[in-house]
């Protein structure tokens, strides 16, 4: 298991996203149309501001003016709080505010993707690049199946590794939009 995931520049929010399961899916919940340093330092500026990263407690409060909040945790913060909310009733309800049992008790990989495909803002990109994180830096059997074969955010283990990934992506998002 990964002892930290680095998506972002903050030690401490890397950390987290490694060891908080309910953190990482708040980072792929609001990883759109920021950077993905920005989306997955996130969970590390909610939880200071909540002073919890807990479903039970996030999904009864109005997170608005916690993402709005200067600097502000995203974008559109007041779309984004809502996901969030949204995010973390769905792993109250659904999972018993285990975020973990998303993918510790799905069945095999179509199971797996169906779970991670009912969270709010998991559209199949995203239920890719979660599915290759669980993979490759967690061990996830059921997740393999899903994780694609082009590098994603699962092949990063370093701020290195994630500056060649953005390259990556970008030279790809270049290369598509040429054809």
């Amino acid at each position: 298991m990964a002892a930290a995931l680095w998506f972002t520049d903050d030690p401490e929010a890397c950390k987290l996203l490694a060891t908080d399961p309910f953190a990482l899916l708040v980072g792929f919940a609001i990883d759109q149309q920021v950077t993905v340093q920005k989306a997955f330092a996130g969970p590390y500026v909610l939880k200071q501001r909540a002073g919890t990263l807990e479903p039970k407690q996030l999904a009864a409060i109005d997170l608005g003016p916690l993402f709005a909040e200067k600097p502000a945790i995203h974008r559109f913060p007041g779309a984004m709080a809502g996901r969030v909310r949204e995010l973390a009733a769905v792993v109250t309800e659904e999972y018993g505010g285990d975020a973990s049992r998303i993918w510790s008790e799905a069945t095999d990989s179509a199971d797996l993707r169906k779970r991670i495909g009912a969270l709010p803002g998991f559209g199949e990109m995203k239920i890719k690049s979660l599915g290759a994180v669980l993979a490759k830096q967690f061990g996830v059997k059921a997740a393999q199946a899903i994780a694609p074969d082009h590098p994603t955010l699962g092949d990063v283990t370093s701020p290195e590794e994630l500056q060649r990934y953005q390259e990556w992506k970008r030279a790809y998002k270049k290369a598509s939009k040429g054809s």
